[in-house]
């Protein structure tokens, strides 16, 4: 049996974390809002993924699977499924390194204003794309 509320959770949760990333912002938090950016995009392309019967594998870039599945997406979001897949995966590119780091890099030192820039506007452009499809 089908969870047909996962979508409209997933969708309401990554809303949620967008207001969340706004408060890191402000607060300059710039590799927070670069890993949370990440994680609103990854709920919202699942939810998209789920909303058309499609259940999406446990990985954080679903990317590939948004673009090998467009023909069971709506037809009304075609033209962004690209840019939606791009966005995808240059946040997963960032994720751990956001949070964790690495021995020669600290995610506060490394990210920027432009980063967070990128990242957040990724997260709102998926975001608004995505929730007029799935179900309130």
């Amino acid at each position: 049996m089908r969870n047909r509320s996962l979508p409209t959770d997933y969708v309401r949760r990554a809303e949620v974390r967008l207001r969340a990333i706004d408060v890191l912002y402000e607060a300059g938090s710039w590799a927070d809002v670069v890993r949370e950016s990440q994680e609103v995009v990854e709920l919202a392309l699942k939810a998209l993924l789920r909303a058309a019967g499609i259940d999406p594998p446990r990985i954080h870039d679903v990317a590939n699977v948004v673009e090998a599945e467009r023909s069971r997406l709506p037809a009304a979001l075609a033209v962004d499924i690209n840019r939606l897949a791009a966005v995808s995966r240059t946040l997963r590119r960032d994720r751990e390194l956001a949070f964790h780091g690495a021995e020669d890099l600290t995610p506060s030192d490394f990210y920027r204003r432009r980063d967070a820039d990128e990242a957040r506007e990724g997260a709102r452009l998926v975001v608004s794309r995505v929730r007029p499809h799935i179900p309130a």
